[in-house]
Parts: structure tokens; sequence; C-alpha cells
């Protein structure tokens, strides 16, 4: 097992969470210890206990009641304290292994990146974790990364690690499912380092999946993946176009 790093960076952990009061309890407290000085579950509009467990657990609950994946995970980056270097997102379903933080953690630190992707095709995902859709819809979306800006990945897995400064200069602008991709699709853009490290994905026990468990969910998150993904390519040729001379 990797061992948590040992430099003098800080790092927080932020678990978006919406109805996850089976599981979230057992995700703050499978957490490395060691490894964070701040665990925020940030609970974006649950309607069971899911924020009471969590903080039955020990983690520090903050409420965004305006729905969409990416809307708690800024509201969590709101919510960091000011000290903190490097930011570590989770889902609260149990999927991800708590246990994969400390790797992504110290390849990030250790290999000098910005952005660590815990990739669950380079790792071992449990049979039916991942939908056929969902693996057509990474290979697609990695694969026009890849053909747009020439920075290979082969996953958009929500356990990734960051640093805040390349964070801050992503200027992060989807609230929803397309959150994940404009991270990795602006880190390609920018030029910042990047890498993926295998991690283990687990068949869902707990409660229902918001996207994933169905066709058509799958649908809409993949249609605004690819969205996402024009948005960023279309601005990115509006600032090479005011960047050009005139002529």
């Amino acid at each position: 097992m990797t061992k948590p790093p040992t430099t003098a960076l800080r790092r927080a952990l932020i678990i978006p969470a919406l109805n996850e009061e089976a599981s979230i309890a057992l995700a703050v407290e499978e957490v490395s210890s060691e490894l964070f000085e701040q665990v925020l579950v940030v609970d974006n509009g649950s309607s069971d206990a899911t924020a009471v467990r969590a903080a039955q657990a020990g983690a520090e609950v903050v409420r965004e009641s305006r729905r969409g994946y990416g809307q708690a995970c800024w509201r969590g980056i709101q919510s960091l304290s000011k000290e903190i270097d490097t930011i570590v997102f989770m889902d609260g379903d149990l999927s991800d292994d708590p246990a994969d933080a400390v790797p992504l953690v110290a390849t990030l630190e250790e290999g000098t990146y910005d952005l660590v992707i815990g990739s669950r095709v380079l790792g071992r995902a449990d049979a039916g974790s991942l939908e056929p859709w969902q693996r057509f819809g990474n290979r697609l979306a990695t694969g026009l990364i890849r053909l747009f800006w020439g920075v290979r990945f082969t996953d958009l897995g929500p356990l990734r690690a960051v640093r805040v400064k390349a964070l801050e200069r992503m200027d992060m602008q989807d609230r929803g499912f397309g959150w994940t991709v404009e991270m990795q699709a602006k880190a390609a853009q920018m030029g910042l380092r990047t890498c993926e490290v295998p991690v283990r994905y687990r068949r869902r026990r707990y409660g229902r999946s918001k996207i994933s468990g169905n066709l058509l969910g799958s649908l809409q998150a993949g249609i605004t993946i690819l969205w996402t993904l024009l948005r960023c390519l279309l601005s990115r040729q509006r600032h090479s176009d005011r960047k050009s001379p005139q002529s």
C-alpha cells in the first residue's frame, strides 16, 4: 500500500453528495486521517439524512441547495481554508475506493503534476460497475480531447487530485455533469502537467445512481459532456482570434 505523502502541503477532500445517507459515513470514515487537513461533504439538497450522517462521521458539512454536480464541487471549493494547496474530489457512494486517494496525492506531489485522474479503465472496475454506455462515452470524450489538444486520457473518473493554483487558472464554468470533462479539457488546452493513476471502481451497493444507472440519465450526461468540449474548443478559438494580428 502506498504510504501517505509527507510534504508540507495542506490538502482537502471534497465529496459532493445527494441522498447518500447509506454510504456517506462509511466513505468519510475510510479516508486516511493522515492525508487531509479538511474533509468537506457538500450536501446538494438531499432529502434524507446525508448531512447528519456525514457530520457524525467527522466531516465538515456544507449545504448547496442548487442542484448540480459541478455546483456542489464549486461550493466546496469556496468553503476551503485559505491554506489548502491540494484538493481531492471523490464521490460519496463508495464506488470510489477512498484508499486510492493516497496514491493520487502521492503522484501529484512527488511527480510535480497539476492534475492526476484516477483511471477506472487502467485500474480494476468491478463487473457491472461501468455500463457499456459509460465506457463508450469515456472513449468518445477522451478521444476528442486527444484530437483537439493532443493529450491522452483514458477516463473521466470522478476521483481526482488537483492543485489549487491550477484549478484557479482553469476558471471552471460548468455547474453540472460537464465539470469533470471541462477540468481535463482545460488542463490539456492550457498545457498543464497531467497524468492518470489506476484506481479501483466498485459496483454501487448503496442507493441508486443519479446518472450512470439509467440510459436516459447517461444520455443526458453524454450530451452535456460533448457540449462542454465544444464550448472549450470554441473558447480557445475566440482566444486565438483575439491574439491574431489584424490584417
